[in-house]
């Protein structure tokens, strides 16, 4: 079976420590079709901590992502020249919070080296990334209520030509269920998820499908089958497949899973991109 891998991440990523060039020669060993480094770059924490005000601070998991990115795509622009012929290797960048800084988000769009762009919400405006919240101390009111507020955020970000591919939409619910069990259904928000495939297949955008979850306990891909199908639905044609790793190991991770759900869904292809252009593989 082709592999792909188009979301990793590697020691210019904050939550990792995965050397970069152990990263490709480990995607190299595996025979992957397209593989892409996409490092953590969030908008709203662009600058050096001493920009944001200082009430405000508690919010970011760190600063100074201009650095984060640089180093990235300098790395990874050097590594394809090294790489050539030999693994398809992608520049890319996992872009978040782009509606809470609209101007780093131009920046990172303007950079040619960049070859593809992950659009993901990590934490709602005014609240902490998902990871950081305790959700024992939320009523099940509380936490729709932070749910709604995330999927309109998505639904603003799907409006916008800042990405190629929306990031693991189903993001919000990890944490939640991973670390306290709680297993929210948002199917009632299922109205404006459609809203937000409908956008992204009128503006020729994708969705990936982020595998991480079936190896730490979600037990599912972001999005499943059903929101998968939805996009599809909704006219939809571009699918990514991610393991979302920070370890050299978790390189390509359930690809072949994440595959399944984009035949399942019936899709005939998944993508990968190159300046910011997709280009597909069958796989049926």
């Amino acid at each position: 079976m082709i592999l792909t891998d188009c979301h990793t991440h590697t020691q210019f990523s904050v939550d990792s420590e995965a050397d970069i060039d152990l990263c490709v020669q480990r995607a190299a060993e595996l025979g992957l079709a397209a593989y892409a480094i996409t490092d953590h770059c969030e908008c709203n924490g662009w600058y050096k901590e001493e920009h944001y005000p200082e009430k405000e601070r508690y919010l970011r998991e760190s600063f100074d992502y201009a650095a984060d990115f640089e180093g990235s795509v300098s790395a990874v622009t050097a590594l394809k020249e090294k790489w050539a012929g030999k693994l398809n290797l992608i520049c890319g960048v996992e872009l978040g919070q782009i509606l809470q800084d609209t101007d780093a988000a131009k920046i990172v769009n303007a950079d040619k080296r960049v070859d593809f762009i992950i659009g993901s919400v990590h934490q709602v405006m005014g609240e902490q990334d998902f990871y950081f919240i305790d959700y024992e101390k939320m009523t099940m009111d509380e936490i729709y209520d932070l749910l709604e507020r995330y999927f309109k955020e998505v639904y603003e970000v799907s409006k916008t030509d800042f990405f190629d591919v929306l990031g693991h939409l189903t993001y919000c619910l990890r944490y939640m269920k991973q670390r306290n069990g709680i297993n929210a259904d948002i199917s009632r928000f299922d109205d404006i998820i459609a809203e937000i495939f409908r956008n992204l297949a009128l503006n020729g955008k994708g969705i990936e499908i982020n595998t991480s979850g079936l190896r730490q306990g979600f037990g599912d891909c972001f999005p499943n089958l059903k929101y998968t199908k939805m996009y599809r639905d909704m006219g939809g044609e571009i699918i990514t497949v991610g393991s979302d790793s920070h370890t050299v190991e978790d390189i390509a991770a359930n690809s072949a899973d994440g595959i399944g759900v984009a035949r399942a869904a019936g899709f005939s292809r998944i993508a990968y991109f190159k300046k910011r252009k997709p280009y597909f593989i069958d796989i049926t």
